[in-house]
C-alpha cells in the first residue's frame, strides 16, 4: 500500500516546519538492497554538468523500432538527469555492424539512431541533435572529432535538449582492445562531466559501458539500479522457483543451464535446447540437432535422472518444412511414443496441450517465484506454445513472475498486449531489459560482479563515493 509522508516547510531557525504538503512512498514492489559501495545517480551533483548516459536502446531492425520497453525504462533516468540541472549526451549500440569472419565494420543506416532519437523527441518533446563523424569504409568511425564541441555548446545554452551519438558500434574502438579503445575511452569522457550507466543489458566490458568509467565520477542509473535489485530476487527467490529457459543452440548455454538447475526447484525447456535435451535422453534424432550438443546434453539427463526437476512437455509440434505452419506439414507427436534410433522432423513448437499436463501445471500452479527467458516456437508462425505459455504463467496470481530478453518481451507484448500492458503496471511482475544479462548473473550468482558494474564500484572507491556519501547523509 501506498503510503503518506508530510512535507514541511521549515520556517524558523530552530528547525521547526510548517505541514504544507505530503509525500506518497510506494510501498508495492519490495526491493533488494544493492551493494553500499555502488555509486547512485541520486547522490551525483548534476547541476549544470554535461552528463555522459549509456543506455541500451537496441531495439532497432531496419530502422524501425520493435519494441519501446528497453526506451521507456530509461526516461525515468533521463528526467532525473536534466530536472536536477544536467545535460544529456546519451549513447546506445544497435545490431552488429563488425562481421568477424571478414573483420569489417560496415555502417548502415538500419543500424542508425535516428529512429530511437525520433521517438525520444516525440515522447519528450524536446530537440535532440546527432553529430556526424568521418566514416573510414570497413573501417567505420576513427574518432569523435571536435565538430561536437558546436553542439555541446548549444546544450550548454539550452538551445537543444540532447545529444544522441552514433551507434556506438560503428566507432572502431567501441569492441577493440587495444589502442583504439584507449583513444575512444578518452575521447569519450572528455564530454562530459559525469558519467552514468543505465545498460543493465550491455554487460560486456566495452568501451562506452566499461573503460569510459575509468577517467569520469561514474553513477548506476535508475534502471539499472531496478534490474540489479530485482536480479537478487531471483538468485534469492521465494520457493518453490520454476525457470523457464528456451534457447537456439545448446552449447552455447551450458553454463546458465547448469547454474540454473542447480537453483531451481522445477525446470522447463524449450527451443532447439528442449529438441536437444529429447535427443539425448529418449535416443532419438531430431532435424537441426547437431550430435555434438547431444553429447553435451547427456549430462544434463544424468543429472536429471537422480534430482527430477525437469518438467518435461510432451505434446510437440513437427514439421516437414521450416518455411511455416504449412497445412498437411505439421502434426503433433508425444514424447511417451519416442523410441531409440526414431528420426523426426523438425520440432518448431510445443504443443498447447503441453501446458495442461498435470505435472506441468501443478508445477507452474505452485511456485512462488517464475523466471521466463523463452520463445517455444520458431516464430512468427509457430507461435501457439508461447501464447499457451504466456496464459498458463498469468493464472498463477500469487508467484512473483520475471520475464527477460528482448525475444521474450516482443513475442509477450505481439500475443497478449493487454496482459503485457497489465503486467508493465503489475507488482507480481518485472521485465528485465537483458535477458542474457540475467543468465550470467545467474551463472556467475553475483549481480556486481558484472564487469559493467564492478567498473562502477571501482570508480566509487577512486573517487571516495563511500565516504562522500556518509559525509553527505550525517
Amino acid at each position: 500500500m501506498a503510503q503518506k509522508s508530510p512535507y514541511l516547510k521549515q520556517r524558523d531557525g530552530n528547525g521547526s516546519g510548517l505541514r504544507v504538503g505530503y509525500t506518497v512512498d510506494d510501498q508495492e514492489h519490495d526491493k533488494q538492497p544493492l551493494d553500499p559501495g555502488l555509486p547512485l545517480l541520486q547522490h551525483a551533483d548534476l547541476e549544470d554538468k554535461i552528463v555522459l548516459l549509456r543506455v541500451d536502446h537496441n531495439v532497432v531492425k531496419k530502422g524501425k523500432i520493435l519494441d519501446q520497453y528497453r526506451i521507456d525504462v530509461t526516461l525515468a533516468t533521463m528526467y532525473n538527469i536534466i530536472e536536477r540541472g544536467g545535460r544529456l549526451i546519451i549513447m546506445t549500440h544497435v545490431g552488429r555492424p563488425y562481421d568477424k569472419k571478414t573483420k569489417t565494420l560496415v555502417v548502415k543506416q538500419d543500424d542508425a539512431v535516428d529512429a530511437v532519437v525520433g521517438y525520444l523527441q516525440r515522447k519528450l518533446r524536446i530537440k535532440f541533435a546527432v553529430p556526424k563523424f568521418h566514416v573510414f569504409e570497413k573501417e567505420g568511425i576513427h574518432d569523435v572529432d571536435t565538430s561536437i564541441n558546436w553542439l555541446i555548446q548549444d546544450l550548454r545554452a539550452r538551445k537543444i535538449g540532447g545529444i544522441y551519438l552514433p551507434n556506438t558500434r560503428w566507432f572502431a574502438g567501441e569492441e577493440d582492445k587495444g589502442e583504439k579503445m584507449e583513444r575512444l575511452a578518452v575521447q569519450l569522457a572528455a564530454l562530459a562531466d559525469v558519467y552514468v550507466n543505465d545498460a543493465f543489458g550491455s554487460w560486456q566490458p566495452h568501451t562506452s559501458t566499461y573503460h569510459v568509467a575509468k577517467y569520469l565520477p561514474s553513477f548506476a542509473g535508475l534502471c539499472m539500479q531496478d534490474e540489479l535489485s530485482n536480479v537478487r530476487a531471483v538468485l534469492e527467490p521465494k520457493r518453490p522457483f520454476l525457470a523457464i529457459v528456451a534457447g537456439a543452440k545448446y552449447d552455447t548455454k551450458i553454463g546458465p543451464l547448469a547454474a540454473i538447475y542447480k537453483r531451481v526447484d522445477h525446470l522447463i525447456l524449450g527451443g532447439l535446447i528442449y529438441n536437444t535435451f529429447l535427443c539425448a535422453k529418449y535416443g532419438v534424432k531430431i532435424k537441426g540437432v547437431e550430435d555434438s550438443d547431444i553429447a553435451l546434453a547427456k549430462d544434463l539427463v544424468e543429472q536429471d535422472k537422480n534430482e527430477r526437476k525437469i518438467l518435461e512437455l510432451p505434446y510437440l509440434v513437427e514439421s516437414d518444412t521450416l518455411e511455416g505452419r504449412i497445412e498437411g506439414k505439421f502434426r503433433t507427436v508425444h514424447t511417451k511414443d519416442f523410441k531409440p534410433g526414431q528420426e523426426f522432423q523438425f520440432i518448431l513448437d510445443v504443443d498447447p496441450a503441453s501446458f495442461e499436463d498435470p505435472e506441468v501445471l501443478e508445477g507452474l500452479a505452485s511456485a512462488k517465484t517464475i523466471f521466463v527467458n523463452a520463445v517455444m516456437g520458431l516464430m512468427p508462425t509457430f507461435w501457439h506454445g508461447t501464447s499457451k505459455m504466456d496464459e498458463t504463467i498469468d493464472n498463477n496470481r500469487t508467484a512473483q513472475k520475471f520475464f527477460g530478453g528482448g525475444d521474450t518481451l516482443q513475442e509477450f507484448k505481439s500475443l497478449h498486449p493487454g496482459l503485457y500492458h497489465a503486467a508493465l503496471d503489475s507488482p507480481k511482475y518485472y521485465m528485465f531489459t537483458g535477458g542474457g544479462t540475467v543468465l550470467k548473473v545467474l551463472e556467475e550468482a553475483d549481480p556486481f560482479g558484472l564487469p559493467t558494474v564492478k567498473a562502477l564500484l571501482a570508480n566509487g572507491e577512486a573517487f571516495g563515493y563511500q565516504n562522500w556519501r556518509n559525509a553527505s547523509a550525517m
